[in-house]
């Protein structure tokens, strides 16, 4: 009999084992980390930059400020450019990432992001587009983006201006930790692992039918309500609705009330009842 034949079982066994203990210990590590007070100056600092925090029931604050705490134990802050990581900018970024996970069920925080990387402002990247059959570098500026080798890199500024204006439908923090959660299938395709099998095909349906939409209003030129940035690919469409379900969910209900529907199942809240930030209203005008 072949050595292999004989290994593999004690190799499977001992597979299993080590998860088991892997799984045990993050078991463990999560209850210590949930028995911790959560410091009333990290409170101080969310109640200052995310409006939305001000006003959670206690059952969902209490949710959100353990995911935060979680997050801040697991993840690693990296400050380019000079920044310093600070509790403001740490929390700032924990507190908007920890919102999309309010109301899922039986979720991980973000296991396949390792770091945050940030600049002070926005940054140059290089891009590889395609011409033809060469591929071309060329720079280009950028607010944030989502790496498969679990990284999410951003601009603290854009950071900081997308809490505090919680009704402008535009959060960089949203849209790249969407993709996050998109990325958990293995790459950003805007189709993100759902609960049930049942819900891929509906999924699939909406989503494509108002994708499509979107980019056939645009090639016509007609003005849409949607982000024109969400036409870019099925990706960046589920980062931008995630923006829009968040900041603008009576607007995206009236608008497209299938998106905001499924939207609704995938998060498990409905942002418009339960998320009820203070300052400027949000407001539902007519599509053009």
């Amino acid at each position: 009999m072949p050595w292999i034949v004989v290994l593999l079982p004690g190799l499977a066994v001992a597979g299993l084992l080590g998860w088991l203990g892997s799984r045990w210990r993050q078991k463990k590590r999560l209850q210590k980390i949930r028995a911790l007070p959560f410091p009333e100056p990290w409170r101080d600092i969310l109640r200052k930059n995310l409006p939305v925090y001000r006003k959670l029931s206690p059952s969902l604050r209490d949710k959100l400020e353990q995911d935060i705490k979680w997050f801040l134990a697991d993840k690693y802050f990296d400050g380019r450019d000079g920044l310093e990581i600070t509790d403001e900018v740490r929390l700032t970024i924990a507190g908007q990432a920890c919102l999309l996970l309010l109301g899922r069920k039986n979720h991980r925080c973000y296991p396949k992001l390792e770091r945050v990387v940030v600049y002070p402002d926005a940054y140059v990247a290089t891009a590889t587009e395609s011409a033809g059959d060469a591929a071309i570098k060329r720079p280009q500026v950028r607010l944030g983006e989502s790496w498969q080798d679990g990284a999410v890199v951003l601009s603290w500024r854009h950071v900081l201006a997308g809490a505090r204006r919680p009704h402008d439908g535009e959060n960089v923090v949203l849209h790249e930790f969407a993709h996050r959660l998109d990325q958990l299938s293995g790459r950003a395709d805007g189709a993100p692992p759902l609960d049930a099998p049942g819900q891929y095909q509906q999924w699939a349906s909406v989503m494509s039918r108002e994708f499509s939409s979107l980019r056939h209003r645009l090639k016509l030129r007609r003005s849409a309500w949607l982000n024109a940035y969400g036409a870019t690919n099925p990706a960046e469409f589920f980062a931008v609705l995630t923006e829009y379900f968040f900041e603008k969910p009576h607007a995206l209900k009236h608008h497209h009330p299938e998106l905001f529907a499924i939207m609704k199942s995938y998060y498990g809240i409905d942002p418009g009842k339960d998320l009820k930030p203070t300052g400027e209203k949000e407001r539902v005008t007519k599509e053009g």
